[in-house]
């Protein structure tokens, strides 16, 4: 195969960053794939003379190791790392070659300090946006410390295994040989369940905070940013950097910048955060917030923060059906992303519950990959907009399904069937199918606070005024936590900034 001009011209760039030889260990048979995995590696060993490519027995062909001559690096590749995995690849290789992870010193301390021997298997997709963060962090982890091994196994050229395992969500790991994780997790998530959570003592010197912002999302982020400019001692506490936009593929109404995706606006995010002196905290769960004298935010771990103000930007999860067989089935044919899980029902038939924007962007995505697309709708109308209803009803694989109530999600080890009940003629209905995506809105993530004092409305939304301020002296909220009118990126980051703003106004004013 070969590489088009832009991305050798790239490649190129990066190459020249190589601090020491490589060498691509590849496991080759005659077979399709190896021709294109052999194609792929010599192209790229063309390019760099500190490349050289080597045929090495492995444990699964076609595959490849990324290693340097005189040690092993841990890293494999099964199947080709183009998409998404493409950026996995590169920087697997710079890092091999010798440029160190861009992690915070602790993180690398705390890979260093495993003294057990990991071996982790990750499946992903090329079109999964969330499969890269996972794969790139275990890479890592491989290269920082010789005990811990990596592989990654693309799904379309290892379907037996798939199958097999009965995979049907990625990423999932496996972790010497037992299933470990599915879904996005982060560095700092990984390293906590392989080798434990962090110390609360790691936390024991933290000073007193101007403001501690409790979320990183676009809210979380922005409101760091603004408090920070302000020049006040700013921290954030961090469980999942980039919230539910980690999941969002395309953005098309991000004012300025026509198209985006989500992964990359909260990268640029980052990034702008880091130019601050902004502590942030990444990995870490608050489960109380309390006010006495100043403002104690307890961590999961029994760590305790201390502030003089507050910002809670906790964001929002996916709402689940809540019918039988939905939690059974999470991963085994239940889902909520189609980017990252619909290659996994190439050809076969699902069900899509919600007809918002949502669901019917959703709908649309799956129907170039699935056989068949069940809309199941509960209300007598999609409330998607017109343009994408139109979109969706020009679909011949897919039918929409009104004004029902899903009863139940059956199979036995997977997803085999979907029922429901016609809620005009209370007629129940059962479809045969393997995989069902809910997209049927967010719940905030504020069951923490219930007892803590800060006001929730009916819905669970934090309730704030228009500085952004909760019932609680010196707590604030923004985003998708709160009771905001609309959920939107651009509405949390602004709602970020107000927040911040009245916390410095709260206190300049004490």
């Amino acid at each position: 195969m070969a590489l088009d001009t832009e991305i050798k011209g790239q490649l190129g760039q990066y190459l020249e960053l190589l601090e020491s030889d490589v060498v691509f260990k590849a496991s080759l048979g005659e077979d399709e794939n190896s021709g294109k995995v052999s194609e792929f590696l010599q192209e790229i060993a063309g390019m760099s003379e500190k490349i050289t490519f080597e045929n090495a027995p492995l444990t699964r062909t076609p595959s490849f190791t990324i290693t340097r001559p005189e040690t092993e690096s841990g890293i494999t590749f099964a199947g080709l790392p183009l998409g998404h995995e493409f950026t996995s690849f590169i920087l697997a290789l710079l890092q091999v070659g010798g440029r160190a992870p861009k992690v915070d010193d602790s993180i690398v301390k705390r890979i260093k300090a495993i003294d057990k021997e990991l071996h982790f298997e990750t499946y992903v997709s090329l079109t999964c946006h969330n499969c890269p963060d996972v794969v790139q962090a275990l890479n890592i982890m491989s290269v920082l410390n010789p005990k811990i091994s990596h592989v990654m196994i693309e799904g379309g050229m290892f379907k037996d295994e798939i199958e097999a395992k009965k995979i049907m969500a990625v990423p999932t790991v496996f972790l010497n040989g037992e299933e470990f994780a599915s879904g996005r997790m982060t560095i700092e998530q990984l390293i906590d369940k392989a080798a434990g959570p962090t110390s609360a003592d790691e936390f024991a010197d933290k000073d007193i905070f101007d403001v501690l912002v409790v979320g990183g999302g676009p809210a979380g982020n922005s409101a760091a940013i603004y408090a920070a400019r302000k020049g006040i001692k700013t921290g954030m506490v961090v469980e999942t950097y980039g919230g539910q936009v980690m999941d969002t593929v395309g953005i098309e109404n991000m004012i300025g910048t026509p198209y985006t995706e989500g992964p990359k606006l909260m990268a640029q995010v980052e990034a702008h955060v880091n130019q601050y002196k902004v502590d942030i905290m990444k990995g870490q769960r608050a489960t109380s917030i309390r006010k006495n004298d100043l403002i104690e935010v307890e961590l999961e771990n029994g760590a305790v923060l201390k502030a003089k103000t507050a910002i809670l930007t906790v964001g929002a999860h996916w709402r689940n059906v809540n019918v039988p067989g939905e939690e059974e089935f999470r991963t085994k044919g239940v889902t909520n992303c189609p980017h990252c899980d619909g290659p996994l029902f190439a050809g076969k038939d699902v069900a899509v519950i919600g007809g918002g924007n949502s669901g019917i962007e959703a709908a649309i995505d799956l129907a170039g990959l699935a056989k068949h697309v069940y809309v199941l709708e509960f209300l007598p109308e999609l409330k998607a907009d017109q343009v994408l209803q139109d979109r969706v009803h020009a679909l011949k694989n897919v039918t929409v399904i009104t004004n029902v109530a899903t009863k139940a999600i059956t199979g036995t080890e997977q997803v085999e069937a979907i029922s429901y009940v016609d809620r005009a003629t209370n007629e129940e209905h059962t479809i045969a199918l393997e995989g069902v995506f809910v997209q049927i809105g967010l719940v905030p993530n504020t069951a923490w606070l219930k007892d803590s004092g800060v006001a929730l409305n009916e819905r669970g939304e934090v309730i704030v005024d228009n500085h952004g301020s909760t019932n609680l002296d010196g707590v604030f909220a923004a985003g998708d936590c709160t009771n905001s009118a609309y959920k939107q990126i651009i509405i949390s980051m602004g709602a970020g900034a107000t927040a911040a703003l009245g916390a410095f106004d709260h206190l300049i004013r004490q």
